[in-house]
């Protein structure tokens, strides 16, 4: 339902690979704009950073995606990462039940069906 977008913020090649990953998750993804956070990975090891941050930040921005910045190996912003993908991801399933509820004040308050009957399970459309 959502994608964690990850690069390594110590490969410049990792980085430029960014742009071509979007491109196939927007391809191929369960919807036209799906939900995605990206991350640069590696944040731990500074002396060898090849991405600015800046560079990333700037991207994030062009796609309207939130950016973060990780260490897989410290845990530093991992759980923050997923936080806002699976808040994203609640946002768009609220909003799909949203548009799939009718009011009670259609056909006169009544949904047409006999008394016994159950109503029909609901799916989202998203």
């Amino acid at each position: 339902m959502g994608f964690l977008l990850m690069f390594d913020l110590t490969s410049q090649q990792s980085f430029l690979n960014v742009r071509n990953w979007m491109s196939q998750l927007q391809a191929n993804a369960y919807c036209e704009n799906p939900d995605i956070v990206l991350i640069g990975n590696k944040a731990d090891l500074p002396d060898q950073r090849e991405v600015n941050e800046r560079q990333a930040r700037d991207l994030a921005d062009k796609y309207s995606i939130p950016y973060f910045e990780t260490s897989a190996a410290t845990g530093q912003n991992v759980e923050k990462a997923v936080e806002t993908l699976l808040d994203l991801i609640m946002k768009r399933m609220e909003q799909c039940v949203e548009k799939t509820q009718v009011p009670d004040t259609v056909n006169g308050g009544s949904s047409g069906k006999l008394d016994g009957d159950k109503p029909a399970e609901k799916k989202c459309a998203c």
